[in-house]
């Protein structure tokens, strides 16, 4: 299922039993758990209906124990229980408590009509080879959290604002996701910012964007070295005394473009390959709004060109941690040579 079809259940007053929640996507997880507290539960029964489990610290026998007892002084309970064994793929992490899934395999056979549990799966995958997992998918209960995709991410930021009653142009939202990255709470942290400055009934533009949203080491970083691409001299120098003046370290600003230049240079190689942007996102680690940027500003250079910036960097940090160069100058000479 998904969290559209669970609303709308919801507003008809109807509560599946059991909720499995999982997927990269923490932020929007945490808002579904939110919005169904504030659905299932009056605003004076919450502090009594919501018991809260860490399969990590209790045995999920206990969880279940505490679904299949009625509520006291309140209409119903919701059981909220954090997990990354029980349900989760393997991770490596060895489990210290031994968990009885047959007990939740019986209960969800005939679960407490007054009851509510809420799986907050703290993995990308579920282990789907489990009985349980296997009786919770028959149910149609599981509800993936994957990471939004670009103009996904782009649309819910727009969405946010107009929430509030203001009016952010498409351009702001690119520049806003540039600036914060895809972290969906720190988005929406800002987005906020900017409504409360915009006022009711305010737009909020790039200029607005521009002016009240900090740019990033890490965008400054990606700008610079545009700039270099692009023989844009002065354009980078300026900026590279920008973060100077912010006082970041030399040191730091190259590691931060050997980790740009990287990027760019595994994506050139993956495209080589044919590998889709979703497809080098899972590869990399990264978003594909990251990819999606990588593979722009990798337009630029040749897979030599970047492998032969990414040895003379390996040089330069050698010498700049030995005392060989001086680090500002020592990196100054690298961003020349770039555009040289």
């Amino acid at each position: 299922m998904d969290v559209k079809e669970a609303v709308k259940e919801w507003k008809a007053g109807r509560f599946r039993p059991v909720y499995v929640l999982y997927g990269k996507d923490r932020y929007r997880m945490r808002q579904f758990i939110a919005t169904l507290t504030e659905t299932l539960l009056p605003k004076d029964e919450r502090e009594l209906g919501i018991v809260k489990f860490d399969t990590s610290e209790s045995a999920i026998e206990e969880a279940v124990a505490e679904a299949d007892t009625l509520p006291f002084f309140a209409s119903r309970k919701l059981v909220i229980i954090r997990d990354q064994s029980v349900l989760a793929a393997a991770q490596g992490k060895e489990n210290k408590i031994e968990h009885q899934t047959d007990r939740l395999l019986a209960y969800l056979q005939q679960p407490c009509e007054s009851s509510v549990i809420v799986f907050q799966v703290m993995a990308d995958k579920l282990d789907e080879r489990r009985k349980v997992v296997k009786l919770i998918k028959e149910q149609n209960a599981l509800i993936p959290f994957q990471e939004l995709q670009e103009n996904e991410l782009l649309q819910w930021t727009v969405k946010r604002a107009e929430e509030q009653g203001r009016v952010m142009t498409r351009e702001a939202a690119e520049l806003l996701l540039a600036r914060t990255g895809t972290n969906m709470q720190q988005l929406a942290h800002e987005v906020d910012k900017l409504c409360l400055h915009a006022g009711p009934g305010g737009a909020i533009g790039a200029g607005e964007v521009e002016m009240l949203i900090a740019s990033t080491v890490e965008e400054d970083v990606f700008a610079l070295i545009d700039a270099m691409a692009s023989l844009q001299v002065e354009k980078a120098l300026k900026l590279y005394a920008e973060l100077l003046l912010r006082r970041e370290e030399p040191i730091k600003i190259a590691a931060l473009i050997a980790r740009q230049l990287r990027i760019m240079l595994q994506v050139k190689e993956l495209e080589q390959q044919r590998y889709s942007p979703q497809q080098m996102a899972g590869q990399l680690g990264l978003h594909p709004y990251a990819v999606k940027l990588a593979a722009e500003k990798a337009r630029t250079f040749t897979v030599k060109s970047l492998g032969g910036h990414l040895d003379r960097l390996a040089d330069l940090d050698f010498k700049m941690k030995t005392g060989q160069i001086d680090k500002t100058l020592g990196l100054e000479l690298f961003l020349l040579s770039m555009a040289a």
